[in-house]
């Protein structure tokens, strides 16, 4: 899977509101930095996604893809019942499965 080939799977399985697949497309030790809080292995990352991400009813329109050397952008819309507003999503890929994922805002 290439970089924008994994952005694109990364938001329609976000918006599909499927968490085992979105889980799946990390590595075993991939992590999550969800402004400033980390949450590391799928365990973590279910629980926090459970609450805060796709649990959330996220969905994320993309604005903007952009990626290279192993990593990608997407600066989406996003709209949950935790935070609504403008947000980057940088993922670091490891071999067209995720690294880490780290959220800020856009």
């Amino acid at each position: 899977m290439g970089g924008s080939t994994l952005a694109e799977e990364f938001v329609r399985v976000v918006n599909a509101g499927d968490t085992d697949g979105f889980l799946a497309m990390f590595v075993a030790d991939g992590y999550v930095d969800d402004w400033g809080r980390t949450f590391v292995g799928p365990v973590e990352i279910r629980r926090w996604s459970d609450i805060e991400f796709i649990g959330a009813n996220g969905r994320m329109t993309a604005v903007q893809v952009s990626g290279g050397d192993g990593s990608f952008t997407v600066v989406a819309q996003w709209t949950s019942d935790q935070h609504t507003g403008p947000s980057r999503f940088v993922l670091h890929d490891d071999g067209g499965r995720i690294a880490s994922m780290t959220i800020t805002a856009a």
